[in-house]
């Protein structure tokens, strides 16, 4: 069968740098209470009418197909992962092609919001080892900084989130020491709610226990989007932090340990370990849990906050390009986020 490699890897941040400091113009916050419970210093935000997911994905993609020796024209298939598309569709992913200029390959998008990069990782992955593409471009992008409540009663969200994008272009790899050796995917549903963009959407209030006949007819009528929502701020995320958090530190060191013994391997094995960029004190605990050294993981939240889809190939080029990853290294990929959903990805550079 074959194996993945990853022929090329790249980032793209914006320019502009928002510190914990900046938020304290906006709502009522402090460098001291967001460091405490986030680890976070500073992130990017993208500029607010030039730049956009895609075209933050179609920067980071030039880069990793740069790097792969790779051109638009020879990719085969595009995976974009993100929770901050341009529209509500079409997805992002026909956009990079347009942008690029590319063939008239397969887009797929991936709606997995924080598991999304390993999730588009690891379909890339299948259609490799199956001989169906030979150059697949994944690209995890984000701009929230376009959709957060910028208020104090938006705050516990509002300064964890930064912009940003990470790809990798995907290949077979002819080494056999070299690419990806598993992935592990999984979600629970149970608690979707707790972490969650209600609106925009289709739901109806259906997640309120309400039934439809407990509505009148211009609130049936607008139940996609009205200003009542925007006046009582149901058009922003929604997280329930503590309850993330208590799932988080239990799912992510599990995840690992699956990929870990798939492969007969120990975390004492690990060269390093890229979790996504959740939350600092998560990545923390984490690593407590595995018996990990501060030399085998790999963090950023502090520069760059939680840039979800793409935290992962952010963090995991940043290292690549510091010499923190070497030819022949261990690397594993860990996340958690909204549905919840939670997923591994173990790979030798």
């Amino acid at each position: 069968m074959l194996r993945t490699k990853i022929a090329g890897i790249g980032m793209y941040l914006p320019e502009q740098v928002v510190s914990n400091n900046d938020l304290t113009k906006y709502m009522d916050t402090n460098d001291a209470w967001i460091q405490e419970r986030t680890g976070i210093k500073e992130r990017r935000y993208a500029e607010r009418t030039g730049e956009t997911t895609t075209t933050m994905g179609v920067e980071a993609a030039k880069i990793a197909m740069e790097r792969a020796g790779t051109t638009a024209q020879e990719i085969d298939f595009i995976i974009f992962a993100t929770l901050s598309p341009d529209y509500y569709f079409p997805g992002c992913g026909v956009l990079v092609q347009r942008a690029l200029k590319m063939k008239e390959v397969g887009a797929l998008d991936v709606r997995n919001q924080c598991s999304g990069f390993i999730y588009a990782l690891s379909i890339g992955d299948q259609f490799i080892k199956s001989g169906m593409y030979k150059n697949i471009l994944v690209i995890g992008s984000e701009k929230h900084s376009f959709g957060l409540d910028f208020s104090t009663r938006g705050r516990n969200v509002s300064v964890i989130f930064g912009d940003g994008a990470g790809a990798v272009i995907l290949q077979p790899a002819t080494n056999d020491n070299q690419g990806i050796l598993s992935t592990h995917l999984h979600s629970d549903g149970e608690s979707a709610e707790l972490l969650a963009m209600y609106n925009p959407g289709t739901h109806a209030n259906h997640w309120t226990g309400k039934k439809l006949a407990d509505f009148d007819d211009a609130e049936i009528a607008n139940m996609f989007m009205s200003h009542a929502m925007i006046d009582h701020a149901q058009n922003f995320p929604f997280m329930d932090g503590p309850a993330v958090f208590k799932k988080a530190v239990v799912k992510m060191p599990e995840v690992v340990m699956e990929a870990l013994t798939a492969n007969r391997l120990t975390p004492a094995d690990i060269n390093m370990l890229i979790p996504h960029q959740a939350n600092l004190r998560i990545s923390q605990f984490v690593q407590q849990q595995l018996g990990l050294r501060d030399d085998q993981v790999y963090n950023n939240i502090q520069q760059y906050g939680n840039t979800t889809a793409a935290s992962i190939p952010i963090a995991w080029c940043e290292a690549w390009e510091k010499g923190k990853i070497k030819e022949g290294d261990l690397v594993c990929l860990a996340s958690f986020g909204s549905g919840f959903t939670w997923g591994s990805a173990l790979l030798r550079w």
